[in-house]
């Protein structure tokens, strides 16, 4: 399987002379915010109660408060104040995510270069004259490896019960839109409702030192308030929005595929190797393409419904055709949206890849889309006539930069 020869490759070297990550800084939203407090352009207010910077780097950064969800396995390089009682919260928006630890010592920062993918910071929570947002190249000890498809990338990952047979990174293994929901969420907090369909969120016993690997109690499916299980008025907002785990999942893998083929194709453009390598990039971007038209996506059996205002301010957040119609927009009943087209085709690290993958990549999503070709290469894609024609109507309305062949045909 393609999957799992991308997950083949430990790392691609930082300083090959196409890919320079550590010296090709600058152009992602906190290398710009940085940049703003240095010249005295901005300024972060700090907050009472053990918050710090956070409400302030959120409001600059433009994240929702309302996409916080929590995690209590300890997986954040501030482990010694992560627990079922004090979980991680993690903010985020289509570019950007922030790590809050209750009396931990920094903020762990995310953010998506369009170019060089992710990059890595810290903003330490004690005051300062003026907030320094550090460059932390030492978190690719664990945000470079086979969970990130070899580049620096992000993960969103799974505690598995004792007995589970899952392929493993440590005690957890890697989750994204294509897990069924019964193998999601072990060591996370989840607040909201699925119906008969049963995860491993809220189940304290996954991370018990004693028994670990416990079994879930109906105790811990539907959830929808977290009051007796920690102090929710602690953090910013008192969920974990199941809504807003499952973007962050299909966010997680779309951004680690398009750096990774963006930079292959990058180094072997110039190492002089592109057609030597075109038979393995094609098959890469075909995985880029299945997995940006769902084709892979685990089924909802019940639909799935979120406590916080996440559902509703994401869609928000556009582009909408004349229709009203966004690839934003929810379906929660039998999938995770309603026009099964990565919203993640807006944001600039999908502009970012090269000419090369980008066209090709344009190219798969337009023939099957336009009904031409029923799979991506090895990977089927389940999209009704209806589905493939209003996607088409809504990127041709909302998306830039589109190729001409896109608009010379309509249904």
């Amino acid at each position: 399987m393609l999957a799992d020869r991308l997950e083949d490759k430990f790392f691609i070297p930082l300083d090959h002379p196409a890919i320079q990550y550590a010296s090709e800084t600058g152009g992602d939203p906190v290398a710009r915010l940085a940049k703003k407090i240095d010249d005295g352009k901005a300024e972060l207010d700090y907050a009472p109660r053990g918050l710090g910077y956070l409400p302030a780097l959120m409001k600059e950064l433009d994240i929702n408060v309302d996409s916080q969800v929590l995690v209590f396995s300890k997986t954040s390089i501030q482990t010694e104040h992560i627990s079922p009682r004090t979980p991680r919260a993690i903010y985020f928006n289509d570019g950007v995510s922030v790590g809050f630890v209750r009396d931990g010592a920094v903020l762990e920062i995310s953010s998506l270069d369009a170019r060089q993918g992710v990059k890595f910071y810290s903003l330490d929570m004690e005051k300062r004259t003026k907030p320094d947002l550090t460059n932390r190249d030492d978190c690719l000890r664990c945000h470079q490896g086979p969970v990130t498809l070899g580049v620096p990338g992000l993960l969103v990952s799974s505690v598995h019960p004792s007995n589970g047979t899952r392929e493993e990174h440590g005690s957890t293994f890697m989750t994204d839109h294509r897990t069924p929901l019964a193998d999601r969420w072990g060591g996370w907090y989840v607040t909201g409702t699925d119906g008969s369909q049963s995860n491993l969120g809220n189940n304290i016993k996954l991370v018990d030192p004693t028994h670990p690997g416990g079994p879930a109690g109906e105790e811990t499916q539907n959830v929808t308030s977290l009051a007796e299980m920690f102090d929710t008025s602690s953090y910013l907002a008192p969920t974990s929005d199941i809504v807003a785990l499952m973007v962050l999942e299909h966010q997680t893998r779309m951004i680690n595929l398009m750096v990774r083929i963006g930079w292959d194709v990058r180094i072997a453009q110039h190492d002089g190797k592109l057609k030597e390598e075109e038979k393995e990039l094609d098959a890469e971007m075909d995985e880029l393409a299945a997995y940006m038209l769902f084709g892979d996506e685990a089924p909802l059996k019940d639909a799935v419904s979120g406590v916080s205002t996440f559902a509703k301010t994401f869609p928000a957040r556009g582009p909408r055709d004349k229709e009203g119609r966004s690839l934003r927009d929810f379906d929660l009943k039998t999938r995770l949206f309603r026009y099964p087209l990565s919203y993640m085709i807006y944001n600039p690290a999908f502009e970012g890849m090269p000419d090369y993958a980008r066209d090709r990549v344009y190219r798969r999503l337009y023939e099957t889309l336009t009904g031409k070709n029923n799979s991506v290469g090895e990977f089927p894609v389940a999209l009704s006539s209806t589905d493939r024609g209003a996607i088409l109507e809504i990127v041709r309305e909302t998306k830039s930069n589109l190729p001409a062949y896109w608009a010379s045909s309509r249904r």
